[in-house]
C-alpha cells in the first residue's frame, strides 16, 4: 500500500478500480464496490470510485461490522421498522447524471472513474438528521423512507460511509447529481426555546453540568439502543446555551453540535476538497461576508461550488440550523487541508 499526499496538482490513476458488471438493461448492477481487506486499513478512510482516501478521523465503511450499508435493498432493522409490507423496496441510490451524453454512455458501460467524478462533484451538502443518532437516522432514512446519504456523522464524531461517492445518493433533491451529502446526528431546530423536543432531548439541570460543562444530550426512553460506538460517551453541545437565529425567515432555537462532530466534519470536508478540488471550503456568502441564511436562487445555486446547508438547496428545509458554526468548521477544514491530511492509496 502506497500512501501519496493528495493535492490538486497531482494527477491520480485509479488503475485497479473495479468496473461493475452490466445488467440486462445495460446499466451497472447496484453492487457495492469491493474494498481492500480490513487488515490493510487504518480506519480513517473514505471510499471514492473504489479507492481509499485517508481523512485523519474515524470512518466506518459499509462493509465493516455493525456498519450501515445503503447498497442493501432489504431492511437494516427489520424488527424495528413496523409493517414490512409498507416499507420501501428496491435500490436506495442511483447513477449521477449531468455529463454530456457520450460521457454517460461510457460510464454506463464501464462505471465511474475518479477523473470523471472530479468533473461532476462540486458541492457538499450538510444536513441534520432530526433523529439524534446515526443508527436512528439510517433506520428512518433507509428502512422507512427509501432514501440515502453518503455519510452520517454521529454525536461522538464517528463518521459512517454508506455508499461510494460515485453513487448518486438521494438526500438533496436538485443537488444530488453534483453533490456529496452528510447527515449529522442532531434533533434539530425549533421555533421556541422551550419546544418539547428540546426539553426531551437536552438535560440542563446542575447535575447534568458538572465542572461548569454545558448541558448533555438525554436520549429519550423509547430509544432502547443508541448505536454510539464510543463507550459511555456523553454528548454535550459545543456551546452551553441554545442558539437563536433566523433561517428561511424563521426565528429558530437550536442547541449546538458537539465538539467531536465539528472536528470530524472538518477532516471530512478537507479530504473531500482535496479529492474534489471544485468543492471549495466555503459556503454561500452575502455581500457583507455573512453566510446566506436562506435558499439560493437558481443562478446562485448553479454557480456555487463548495459547502452548502440543506436550506441553501430547498426552501422547505432549515438544516443544519442557526446553531451550526460555519466559521468554526470551515476555518478548521482549511487548516487540515493546508497540512495535506488527505492521502490517496494507489493500488496496482
Amino acid at each position: 500500500m502506497k500512501a501519496v499526499l493528495l493535492t490538486s496538482a497531482i494527477v491520480l490513476s485509479v488503475g485497479c478500480a473495479a468496473r461493475p458488471e452490466l445488467s440486462r438493461t445495460g446499466r451497472p448492477e447496484p453492487l457495492a464496490p469491493t474494498l481492500p481487506a480490513l487488515a490493510e486499513r487504518l480506519g480513517d478512510e473514505i471510499a471514492v470510485a473504489g479507492q481509499l482516501v485517508h481523512t485523519g478521523t474515524r470512518v466506518v465503511l459499509w462493509d465493516e461490522a455493525s456498519a450501515y450499508d445503503a447498497y442493501r435493498e432489504e431492511l437494516r432493522f427489520p424488527d424495528e421498522a413496523g409493517d414490512p409490507k409498507t416499507m420501501p423496496k428496491g435500490q436506495r441510490h442511483g447513477m449521477r447524471k449531468g455529463l454530456p451524453e457520450e460521457a454517460h454512455a461510457v460510464i454506463a458501460e464501464h462505471g465511474w472513474s475518479l477523473a470523471e467524478l472530479r468533473d461532476q462533484v462540486d458541492q457538499f451538502v450538510v444536513h441534520y438528521d432530526v433523529c439524534g443518532t446515526s443508527r436512528q437516522c439510517f433506520k428512518i432514512l433507509h428502512d422507512r423512507r427509501g432514501l440515502s446519504v453518503h455519510f452520517m456523522l454521529d454525536v461522538d464524531g464517528t463518521i459512517y460511509q454508506t455508499l461510494d461517492l460515485k453513487e448518486r445518493a438521494w438526500h438533496g433533491s436538485k443537488a444530488n447529481d453534483r453533490s456529496v451529502g452528510v447527515e449529522i446526528a442532531h434533533i434539530g431546530a425549533y421555533p421556541r426555546q422551550d419546544h418539547r423536543v428540546l426539553v426531551e432531548w437536552y438535560e440542563r439541570n446542575e447535575a447534568a453540568r458538572p465542572e461548569g460543562k454545558g448541558p448533555r444530550v438525554r436520549f429519550p426512553k423509547w430509544m432502547k439502543e443508541t448505536g454510539i460506538r464510543s463507550a459511555d460517551f456523553v454528548a454535550r453541545p459545543a456551546r452551553p446555551e441554545p442558539i437563536q437565529g433566523v433561517v428561511q425567515g424563521q426565528e429558530l432555537y437550536q442547541f449546538d453540535f458537539t465538539d467531536e462532530q465539528y472536528e470530524a466534519l472538518a477532516h471530512l470536508m478537507a479530504a473531500l476538497h482535496q479529492v474534489f478540488p471544485k468543492i471549495r471550503l466555503d459556503a454561500p456568502r452575502e455581500l457583507d461576508a455573512r453566510v446566506v441564511d436562506h435558499v439560493l436562487d437558481d443562478a446562485a445555486f448553479a454557480a456555487h461550488q463548495g459547502v452548502l446547508g440543506h436550506f441553501h438547496v430547498q426552501k422547505n428545509k432549515t438544516d443544519p440550523g442557526p446553531a451550526f458554526d460555519w466559521e468554526r468548521v470551515l476555518r478548521r477544514a482549511r487548516e487540515v487541508a493546508a497540512r495535506g491530511a488527505a492521502r490517496f492509496d494507489q493500488r496496482t
